[in-house]
């Protein structure tokens, strides 16, 4: 008989973290700045999930490392230049890193920050090109370039 699975050590490490970012969705849920975003719950899972997913050393805080990782997963890498005026632009220069606050101010906010572009275009590129499922197609030589 197996031996049960136990959870990996990931999940474990960010059930405080998403317990964390869980409180601040509830707060900004509850603020009536943001009463009439439509579909405000549906935004903040998300937030809540890409943050998480860029958020390497699990402090709450994407630094420069991770915001270099991020651009360059969605296939727009920056200059160290570059990426420093995107977090100052999002923190206001007050801060090196970006706050789950700070990225979600920015996300639901007016202002068209270039975090909040990229990511939106991420979005609907995922929407407009779904990923294909299952085994690739068997080729034969004669379909070869």
């Amino acid at each position: 008989m197996a031996a049960p699975r136990r959870p990996s050590g990931g999940g474990l490490r960010r059930a405080p973290q998403d317990g964390r970012l869980e409180e601040i969705n509830k707060e900004f849920l509850c603020d009536p700045k943001f009463s009439n975003e439509k579909d405000l719950e549906e935004k903040l899972a998300v937030f809540k999930e890409k943050y998480m997913e860029f958020d390497l050393n699990n402090q709450g805080e994407i630094d420069l490392m991770s915001v270099k990782r991020m651009m360059e997963k969605l296939g727009a890498p920056k200059t160290h230049l570059e990426l420093k005026k995107m977090i100052s632009e999002v923190t206001g220069g007050v801060s090196d890193t970006i706050s789950y606050q700070d990225f979600v101010n920015v996300m639901l906010g007016k202002r068209s920050a270039v975090l909040k572009l990229v990511m939106m275009f991420e979005g609907k590129a995922n929407e407009n090109n779904p990923k294909p499922s299952g085994p690739p197609p068997e080729r034969d030589i004669a379909s070869l370039p």
